[in-house]
């Protein structure tokens, strides 16, 4: 329909609009998108509410980050591919260089007060992937069907712990969900139009699986690819929002040994204070890197490879949108694929974000006064991390 086709502008208009966004947009993908609402929808009338909300269901049905890919298609819809980039580094931008001079930055806290404040980032973490399962929860296993999916991930990642095990929940969630009809079959809205042919989706399905079956073979023999499959490998399996991404990149970089535990807890916490995607965990990780390549060209590759198949997968996607929307098999595999990742997400929590964080009593208590805060008080989540890092210190010197 013609309602959902915005008029044209420009690449630096794109740029302007979501560099605002992305030094402002605090509070995860859901505030996100809320963000994107008033700020495009409502201010600037790049599209209209019925196509915007219509945009936004196809980007939380797809695996990847929902805020950037939403932010990517309206960059699109907008000024054309040029567009798309515009609003997608003009978003992840000022997180992605806040987190990665943290990365530069952390080593040189030394003392029992540095170590404290790092220390205090990881108990942020637990209080906010405790945060995340239960709200996912709520909203993505609402049922006993899909409450049994989340726990039989559990299960399985018992038994087979590790990003195989986690490929491995999800697919068979998504047949359970299949199964036994999971989710609503609504496919109510708009079209949006969007300049993406057939053609270019279905090159974008074929470039995605493709790197999917090469990088594994070529990283073996050169370790930035092997560094560059194992984020995108992640980006590819990232369902139900951006703290799923935390346990499928804690098997991609602490498994094999190129992050150490602490530092990737504490980076992880650190990034809850940060505006923009959370996606940008992965410039302080890529910048952590030991074997390298490290620094700024390893937060640059570990950003892209991340970033890339949700895009790709969004590509691909767009042309066919209107009839998978329409398909109430597919919504109901979706639905099973999401209950399973509340699982993964919860077996993170406990492992290795609780094992790896919580030490003693006092440690407990102060994970618990950030989860407290988060739910009850409804704290934003920087302020909490202040709360964390300096708890954290003072439970150093105590």
């Amino acid at each position: 329909m013609a309602e959902g086709k915005p008029d044209r502008g420009t690449p630096g208009e794109v740029f302007g609009a979501f560099l605002k966004l992305g030094l402002t947009s605090f509070g995860g993908p859901i505030a996100h998108l809320g963000y994107f609402r008033d700020e495009l929808v409502t201010r600037r009338a790049w599209l209209s509410d019925q196509a915007y909300a219509d945009l936004v269901a196809l980007c939380q049905f797809l695996p990847g980050p929902a805020s950037s890919q939403t932010g990517f298609a309206l960059g699109l819809m907008r000024a054309g591919w040029a567009g798309a980039l515009a609003a997608f580094v003009a978003f992840t931008l000022p997180s992605a260089a806040i987190m990665l001079a943290f990365a530069l930055t952390a080593g040189a806290m030394s003392g029992p007060i540095g170590a404290g404040v790092m220390h205090g980032l990881r108990l942020v973490a637990v209080a906010i992937v405790a945060q995340a399962v239960w709200g996912m929860a709520r909203s993505l296993c609402p049922d006993r069907e899909r409450a049994g999916i989340a726990a039989g991930a559990v299960a399985i990642l018992a038994f087979a712990p590790g990003g195989a095990g986690m490929a491995l929940a999800i697919s068979l969630g998504a047949l359970a969900g299949l199964a036994l009809r999971s989710g609503s079959a609504d496919a109510a809205g708009l079209h949006v139009a969007v300049p993406v042919s057939r053609r270019q989706g279905m090159l974008a399905l074929v470039i995605f699986l493709g790197l999917l079956a090469i990088l594994p073979v070529a990283g073996a023999g050169w370790h930035p690819l092997a560094v560059f499959d194992s984020f995108y490998r992640a980006g590819s399996l990232v369902f139900g929002g951006g703290h799923v991404v935390l346990p499928l990149l804690e098997a991609g970089v602490v498994g094999p040994g190129w992050v150490s535990p602490d530092r990737f807890l504490a980076g992880y916490g650190a990034a809850q204070a940060v505006p923009g995607p959370l996606f940008t965990f992965a410039a302080y990780l890529g910048a952590v890197l030991d074997p390298g390549p490290g620094g700024f060209a390893g937060a640059v590759l570990a950003l892209a490879a991340l970033f890339l198949p949700g895009f790709l997968i969004l590509i691909a996607a767009l042309p066919f949108w209107d009839g998978m929307r329409a398909m109430p098999a597919a919504r109901s595999a979706m639905a099973g694929a999401n209950a399973a990742v509340v699982g993964i997400l919860g077996a993170a929590l406990y492992a290795p974000v609780f094992v790896g964080s919580v030490g003693n009593m006092r440690d407990f208590a102060l994970a618990l006064v950030c989860l407290v805060a988060l739910l009850a008080w409804r704290a934003p989540p920087w302020l909490v991390v202040v709360l964390g890092a300096l708890g954290g210190a003072a439970l150093a010197v105590i």
